[in-house]
């Protein structure tokens, strides 16, 4: 698996919600230049006949404490958080815990940086210039600026030694007004969702304060204000941390303890409905691309989708999803990471056994060598407690024991929650459940994000202006007025 491969393979597992696709940020205090590091530094890595470009942007604050982000214009990624900067006199590291890379390099004192990129293993040369800033800001037209029409009021709250914060948002007058908490997709995620520079929460909560609704925003654990542990957490974990915020809409006298819902985007769909299924508080969800299939069958509908979407034949696309469901299923197999293994190096031998030569090939399986340092990274990279259990979840057996409302949107050009499949799995647990309103539609030209797209592929998120389609809005904010106003 090449670094340009793998770096996709993050981002489109985290949606990528990740999909989907941010980091948390940890400053770390260390010595300052004599001279001046701070800003945008651009290179070109190359792994191999492929080439790719990163940006690395330094920052130091007011306490002598350093940060860093980076971009990967060539997919379309902006913003990304590194969790750990280092700054000497005469040098620069910078960690990036979620995709596992580091970077090392010598400063010139001026304008240039000579080093390394390490990922898994692997060492590639990579020199960085001095740029602009400007280079490479992406236009954001949707996003609200203030001054607002409504309230925005700042919420801190603890539960459980968790810290939570958030933006509530209600209109100037009026009420008690109908309320809907807002929960982020797979990855951490500030309150906004941040990603690739789009604020699609802030979108969505900005439109429906405007229609007359309150709307609740959280800082993901360890995303802005808040804390919490994420070295085990679970989307169970998530699921109590959206109890947490429920609570504290009910305690306020603006909001219609009868009308208040949840509005989860990606892994966020499965967390509504975890959360309505126990909660009679809960009077509706809307899931936006929500998964209705178990997270392993997702995810291989997602491997050919992402495959299909870059330019392989439906051949290869079957072929790839095919092993990665081997993969998937060996990772689920036991908790002994040397029986991981051996079941997947089995699960790849029938695999290749039964694929065109031309297939392994273009999979870059090139060697039995190469091949198991694969699958170990794989096998690595999705053995956490998070991924084990979203590979395991099943949210039919929460959609069929709602009683609330439900509406359900995917766009027709989603490529991490797959539309047709999913939409049929939670149109048929819906039919089995005591939910007496809802409503499944496909969106026609929309990704994962609720863009309008053109290539609809991961790397174009980034690229696009649009941050939510004006279309879903509508659709939301009238089905609301109709089924919960």
């Amino acid at each position: 698996m090449t670094v340009y491969a793998e770096l996709l393979y993050f981002y489109r597992n985290l949606p990528v919600k990740k999909s989907s696709l941010t980091a948390f940020l940890v400053l770390t205090s260390l010595f300052s230049f004599p001279q001046d590091i701070t800003g945008s530094w651009r290179g070109i890595l190359t792994a191999g006949s492929q080439k790719l470009t990163l940006v690395f942007h330094v920052k130091k604050d007011s306490a002598n404490n350093w940060s860093s982000s980076f971009d990967s214009p060539d997919q379309g990624a902006y913003g990304i958080p590194c969790n750990e900067t280092r700054v000497n006199p005469d040098s620069l590291e910078i960690h990036i815990q979620i995709i596992s890379a580091v970077y090392r390099g010598k400063w010139n004192g001026k304008n240039s940086i000579s080093g390394y990129y390490f990922q898994s293993g692997g060492q590639f040369r990579l020199a960085l210039d001095r740029i602009s800033d400007a280079v490479g800001s992406m236009l954001r037209p949707q996003t609200p600026k203030p001054p607002f029409p409504y309230h925005s009021e700042e919420l801190e709250y603890d539960d459980n030694g968790i810290h939570y914060a958030g933006t509530l948002t209600f209109p100037n007058s009026g009420g008690p007004f109908p309320a809907a908490l807002l929960i982020t997709g797979s990855g951490q995620q500030d309150r906004d969702e941040t990603i690739f520079g789009h604020k699609p929460f802030a979108v969505i909560a900005d439109y429906l304060t405007r229609r007359g609704f309150a709307v609740l925003r959280v800082d993901d654990r360890q995303m802005g204000k808040s804390t919490g542990d994420l070295t085990r957490a679970t989307s169970l974990d998530f699921a109590k941390d959206v109890e947490t915020s429920l609570h504290q809409l009910q305690k306020r006298k603006e909001i219609d303890q009868k009308k208040i819902g949840l509005i989860g985007h990606s892994e966020g769909g499965l967390i509504a409905a975890m959360v309505a299924s126990e909660n009679p508080a809960v009077s509706f969800i809307i899931l936006l691309a929500g998964p209705g299939l178990n997270g392993e069958t997702l995810l291989g509908w997602q491997t050919e989708a992402f495959d299909l979407s870059m330019g392989a034949d439906s051949g290869t696309a079957k072929s790839d999803k095919d092993l990665k469901i081997g993969w998937m299923q060996a990772l689920l197999s036991s908790p002994d990471s040397t029986v991981q293994f051996e079941n997947a190096w089995q699960s790849y031998l029938i695999w290749k056994k039964n694929t065109d030569p031309g297939s392994v090939m273009a999979r870059q399986l090139s060697s039995d060598t190469v091949t198991r340092q694969v699958i170990r990274s794989y096998l690595q990279a999705m053995n956490t407690p998070w991924m084990i259990y979203f590979l395991q979840s099943n949210p039919a057996a929460y959609l069929v024991r709602l009683k609330c409302k439900v509406l359900a949107l995917n766009g027709s050009k989603d490529i991490q929650v797959v539309p047709d499949p999913n939409l049929a799995a939670i149109d048929s647990a819906l039919k089995k459940s005591h939910v007496k309103t809802y409503q499944t539609e496909k969106l026609p030209g929309l990704n994962h994000l609720f863009q309008h797209c053109k290539t609809c592929t991961v790397p174009e998120y980034g690229e696009l202006e649009e941050t939510f389609s004006p279309e879903a809005l509508q659709i939301m904010g009238e089905w609301l007025d109709k089924k919960v106003k």
